[in-house]
């Protein structure tokens, strides 16, 4: 049981005498004591009045007895809300116990009971009577309002609470991060994301889902931004994850998981700065080993990257219809672009003696793991793979040869400021003329 709540009676002079109600009356009117209501029973007693009354301090507590069928018992009464309620006993000691306990019980909030005012207590019972339609506990509800108000300050609580109504109208905001991730994957893999692109995105999708195990319309940027922070590794790496959780999250604001009318969480958060880096590339000398020693299955992966700069996964999603040896061009359809924008890419000399042993149907690279075969085999070979590392080649030894930003940003599909901030002057145009002169032995 709760202490006698003495804030309840802090201020004023009211006495409940003064009400016409008693001490006992009152703390059960207020929800204080937990006695049963017991109805009475007939039988004879031993006077018109309590058999004994016990005392503490000011306060006297009656105990009745009654006597019938040759059984005697005991009975602690009080009043609550008009009506008798009384506590049965067999033995008289127990109901003296009963009635100490009772006592203690009003002594405890009698002297707090006296300070008080009629209208401090009518308000005190208008507050109940609204809490108890809503099944709370008073104390409860005023902890949680004083809260909340620490948390708005002077804003109302109301204003914030219809915000929040109207900001989450028709959004699902029991969706979890766990079961939106699983939608998430399972949408990426039916839209035709590549294997590798999946990999990265249920790496970095099942990490964070571990993390937080909470709707997802619950996750803060600042949560976000610690949990990014505490994964550690290079900016670039982050970076990364980074933009798995941004392509979530804007994921799930279309399924109406999060508000549609504001950024989310991931967007809030800022990028990691990277100082500028030169991409690393291959040397001819490199590249030809590599193209040397591999076999027929992975030749187009090497020379799409390596001659026509196209994406690993634009090479997974690309088909040899989309390939023109005779025009000497490449279509990257929007939908197979990281840009999501249709581009034309030139066919080189070097390119279409590469690939021509090879034209088929269907798509270019029909193999999930011929990424890892073409990694696997530069490792064998002694050769370090980078990321992205035929693209960056494609793209410094492109530029050195044709010296046009705005050309070869069309070519790549990048912007040409960053063209000529990342690729400009990483290679010679000798070395452009020997990367581009790299062509079968049977053709040399």
């Amino acid at each position: 049981m709760h202490p006698f709540p003495r804030w309840l009676f802090a201020a004023g002079g009211w006495h409940p005498s003064a009400m016409g109600t008693t001490f006992e009356q009152l703390l059960v009117d207020i929800g204080y004591s937990d006695m049963e209501t017991a109805p009475p029973r007939r039988g004879k007693r031993g006077s018109g009045g309590p058999a004994f009354n016990v005392r503490l301090g000011s306060v006297s507590v009656p105990v009745y007895r009654t006597e019938g069928n040759g059984r005697l018992r005991f009975f602690v009464t009080f009043y609550r809300d008009g009506r008798r309620i009384r506590r049965s006993f067999t033995d008289a000691e127990n109901a003296k116990a009963e009635a100490r306990l009772m006592a203690r019980k009003i002594m405890a909030g009698q002297s707090a009971l006296t300070d008080i005012s009629a209208p401090e207590r009518e308000a005190y019972l208008a507050v109940r009577k609204i809490v108890e339609s809503l099944d709370v506990p008073l104390v409860a509800a005023a902890e949680e309002y004083a809260q909340c108000k620490k948390l708005l300050g002077s804003r109302s609580l109301l204003a914030a609470v219809t915000e929040h109504v109207e900001r989450t109208r028709g959004v699902q905001a029991e969706v979890t991060v766990a079961k939106a991730a699983e939608e998430f994957l399972a949408a990426k893999k039916q839209d035709g994301a590549s294997v590798r692109y999946l990999a990265q995105l249920r790496s970095d999708i099942n990490r964070f889902k571990d993390g937080f195990a909470v709707p997802i319309l619950q996750i803060k940027s600042h949560q976000i931004d610690g949990w990014l922070r505490e994964l550690g590794g290079a900016p670039r790496s982050r970076n990364s994850t980074h933009t798995s959780l941004r392509t979530f999250f804007s994921w799930a604001k279309s399924r109406s998981y999060l508000p549609k009318s504001e950024e989310t969480a991931a967007e809030a958060v800022p990028k990691v700065r990277v100082g500028d880096t030169e991409a690393e590339i291959f040397a001819p000398e490199q590249l030809g080993k590599i193209l040397e020693a591999a076999p027929d299955e992975l030749v187009p992966f090497i020379a799409l990257g390596a001659f026509a700069g196209l994406r690993a996964a634009e090479i997974t999603r690309i088909e040899w219809s989309a390939i023109d040896l005779e025009r000497r061009y490449i279509t990257i359809r929007a939908g197979q672009a990281k840009t999501a924008s249709r581009r034309i890419v030139p066919v080189s000399d070097n390119l279409r003696e590469w690939l021509l042993p090879h034209v088929g149907e269907g798509l270019v690279v029909p193999s999930a793991e011929t990424y890892r075969k073409v990694t696997a085999l530069a490792r064998r070979l002694g050769i370090a793979w980078p990321h992205n590392v035929l693209r960056h080649s494609f793209i410094s030894y492109r530029i050195a040869k044709v010296k046009n930003a705005n050309e070869v940003a069309l070519e790549a599909g990048n912007s040409p400021a960053v063209i000529f901030k990342h690729y400009r002057e990483l290679a010679t145009e000798e070395q452009a003329d020997a990367w581009f002169a790299i062509r079968p032995r049977a053709a040399a």
